[in-house]
């Protein structure tokens, strides 16, 4: 699986300039010919034949919306004079993910991508179609996944190597680094109603509560098997109730949690069938509840209800709609959007839930999704 990824982007070129010395060739001034526009392109809208899983005669629970890969799957609106730049010029290179790791979003049109090989955070602005990357002073060493903050309004971006968790503002500033001398190394991140911070620390085998300042509350666990414990505890979700479900990556389990930090249950187990794990990452809740797991080992989403129960199985490896090559983290929004991190594809994947007891007609396609 250890494969070479292959080149995304072409090198760098500069628009602006050429185009303005067109603009002045031609006797017109820049400002009128900036005035006539490609109006912005549609993004991440389903049709009646964006595939579905599971597929007809079953009626649907998840439908593809598309892709973000670069700022160019923004689609923004073009200016007269860019087009005719990128037409002399040729097109400024895309600027996109290397191997994307955590996704989140603020609730709102800004999603934002942790990229691991990439030592930075990427910021997509569905709305305003922009693109900008967020960098702490010091540079990231390994960021590795993204939580955001609703209280404070800040994004939350853990550094595995650098042992912390770096806050950024809702403009991009870095206002924080957390938990610096408590973590080891950070992983997964998920945010109480109340504040507090919870990060899965790998190097430990345990997860970390801290307050919103980043001074240690509590711990989970020790390294092992029994319930309560891991083994490489790896991506993180809360629910809507408080509960607290944890990847226990390489005890092949996910582990759930009351408010009150007892464990409450496991779901999954080592196996290579729907409902099995080899190798469980991210992990998050939709609208209804259901429980959706990552497993960057099958190249698929496991979705669960929340007491265990296998629903439905969704991916394979490839570079298509609805395959993975890699998987991690993984992001359900208010609007039932699930954003998954498609590592070694270098592309966020994104979806529709669309519920329960939904029906379609037969004419609509998609991959295969398996069922119980």
């Amino acid at each position: 699986m250890d494969q070479p990824r292959p080149p995304r982007f072409m090198p760098r070129r500069s628009l602006s300039a050429g185009a303005r010395a067109m603009a002045l060739l031609i006797g017109v001034p820049a400002v009128v010919l900036g005035g006539c526009t490609t109006p912005a392109g549609t993004i991440l809208e389903g049709t009646d034949a964006s595939p579905v899983w599971p597929t007809p005669p079953d009626p649907p629970r998840l439908r593809y919306l598309g892709e973000i890969a670069t700022d160019k799957d923004l689609k923004p609106a073009r200016g007269f004079l860019e087009s005719i730049g990128a037409g002399l010029f040729g097109e400024e290179a895309a600027k996109g993910m290397t191997s994307p790791m955590g996704v989140c979003t603020d609730g709102g049109s800004r999603v934002f991508v942790a990229d691991n090989n990439g030592q930075t955070l990427h910021v997509f602005d569905l709305d305003t179609r922009r693109y900008a990357h967020w960098d702490p002073a010091e540079k990231f060493s390994m960021p590795v996944a993204v939580a955001w903050d609703a209280a404070g309004s800040r994004v939350l971006v853990s550094d595995s190597v650098a042992g912390c968790i770096f806050a950024f503002d809702a403009g991009g500033t870095m206002t924080a680094k957390i938990g610096e001398g408590v973590l080891k190394r950070p992983a997964g991140l998920a945010v109480g109603a109340d504040g507090r911070i919870f990060v899965a620390d790998v190097g430990v085998h345990q997860i970390v509560v801290l307050d919103r300042a980043g001074a240690e509350i509590t711990r989970l666990g020790e390294r092992g098997t029994e319930l309560g414990t891991f083994n490489y505890p790896t991506n993180l979700a809360i629910d809507g109730e408080g509960d607290l479900y944890v990847s226990d990556t390489l005890n092949f389990r996910l582990q759930v949690f009351g408010p009150d930090l007892k464990p409450i249950r496991q779901i999954g187990r080592r196996g290579d069938l729907p409902g099995y794990f080899s190798q469980p990452k991210g992990v998050a809740l939709d609208p209804d509840g259901h429980v959706y797991v990552v497993d960057a080992n099958f190249e698929a989403v496991e979705i669960f209800t929340s007491e265990g129960q296998l629903l439905l199985s969704v991916g394979r490896e490839g570079r298509g709609p609805g395959e993975f090559w890699l998987p991690a983290g993984i992001h359900i929004d208010p609007k039932g959007r699930v954003w998954i991190a498609d590592s070694y594809n270098q592309r966020v994947q994104v979806f529709q839930y669309l519920g329960d007891g939904v029906s379609v007609g037969a004419d609509r396609g998609g991959s295969e999704g398996r069922k119980p």
